[in-house]
């Protein structure tokens, strides 16, 4: 059985390397998170409802609230002027007064936060000239650390929301020989399958579980997931590759070239698990201290975004570049972490390849699952 201790170790050495690419480059996430933004904006009613809901039935003086897996670049703020708007419209309708709004940010010690302070002068001149100083005060503070533990005093939270974050693990799950990929594919063994579900399962238990006692009673949560269409995919007649299996064979195709050792491709495992609706639920309802209000699911095109970066015609090299970029700028840490920073390049630019010739044949397109919850306890 593993120990205690070898699970803290894992969990820790995951937390030093898992990190989006920092600064505003070519490579960074922050120029590389459009799809994220389609994301959010697509959930964006769900979260409104959500606020609006909290501020009708509740009127603190001070709203607060925690974003959890924020990253950094301008996506961070996304989340916060949709929650200011629905703030403000919220009390104009009742004719209240609005609350101070006390916004805390959080992601792993890793992320650049620097990215986001350096942002926060321009983002409070933007509320002043859009808002005239009618809305409450806004107070934005930095909280880095794992969300897969405590970070905040109990019951001092009256909303939580996170947004492609919780599909990422705690720590590398303990993965049976799942040979020649890097993540699920058609061909992996049920039990890989089974331990993917498994890490998924326990981090998000303990993600509720915290947040439940951070939680004031009847505080609201917006959570979206990265996901794929129902449990049987694998055996579907209709399977498409996810885009972690398509990258899984070009690393195949440099094994063989010997630019990659095997056993280096065999003991690396993405460590994230896209859920099912059903998945998620079944942990939400054991777990036990949130109640379900909405859950909705829909599909977002592996490219979108695309037309918002290159207004021109767009061929499928192009079209391969934009996607391989936002790949890179979410897993070169981890990546490079295990094979290597030598071979980032290499990688990225054959992937852009890759992925753009499947693209002009298949359209490739990502399942996400946005729940609203209300806590319980």
């Amino acid at each position: 059985m593993e120990s205690v201790k070898e699970k803290g170790e894992d969990r820790i050495q995951l937390e030093k390397v898992l990190h989006m690419n920092a600064g505003d480059g070519n490579n960074s996430y922050a120029n590389n998170s459009l799809l994220q933004k389609k994301v959010m904006l697509k959930a964006k009613p769900i979260l409104q409802e959500s606020i609006t809901k909290l501020c009708t039935k509740n009127s603190p003086d001070c709203i607060k609230m925690a974003d959890m897996g924020c990253s950094s670049g301008p996506n961070t703020f996304v989340p916060i002027w949709e929650i200011i708007d629905a703030i403000d419209d919220t009390c104009n309708r009742l004719k209240r007064k609005p609350p101070v709004l006390q916004v805390f940010l959080n992601d792993l010690p890793t992320n650049d936060f620097n990215l986001i302070s350096m942002s926060l002068p321009s983002f409070y001149k933007k509320l002043e000239e859009e808002k005239g100083g009618e809305f409450g005060a806004c107070f934005i503070a930095a909280v880095p650390g794992n969300f897969y533990g405590r970070l905040f005093p109990p019951k001092s939270l009256h909303f939580v929301h996170s947004s492609y974050s919780l599909h990422w693990f705690s720590q590398v799950p303990k993965i049976p020989l799942n040979k020649g990929h890097i993540y699920l594919a058609k061909t992996s063994p049920a039990n890989v399958h089974k331990a993917y579900l498994g890490q998924f399962e326990r981090d998000l238990e303990t993600f509720l579980r915290c947040r439940s006692e951070e939680m004031v009673h009847e505080g609201r949560m917006v959570l979206t997931f990265y996901g794929r269409d129902d449990m049987n995919m694998y055996k579907s007649n209709t399977y498409k590759p996810n885009i972690w299996e398509l990258f899984g064979t070009l690393l195949n195709d440099m094994v063989l070239e010997g630019l990659i050792e095997e056993t280096k491709l065999d003991t690396f495992n993405i460590p994230f698990y896209g859920a099912s609706a059903q998945e998620v639920k079944n942990v939400i309802e054991s777990e036990g201290s949130f109640t379900i209000n909405r859950f909705e699911s829909f599909q977002i095109g592996w490219d979108a975004g695309i037309d918002d970066r290159y207004k021109n015609s767009i061929d499928k090299y192009t079209k391969g570049a934009y996607i391989a970029d936002r790949i890179r700028a979410v897993s070169e840490s981890i990546l490079s972490n295990h094979f290597g920073d030598k071979l980032i390049d290499i990688m990225f630019q054959r992937f852009s390849v890759r992925i753009g010739e499947y693209m002009e044949m298949e359209n490739g397109a990502y399942t996400n699952h946005v729940v609203s919850m209300t806590c319980n306890k």
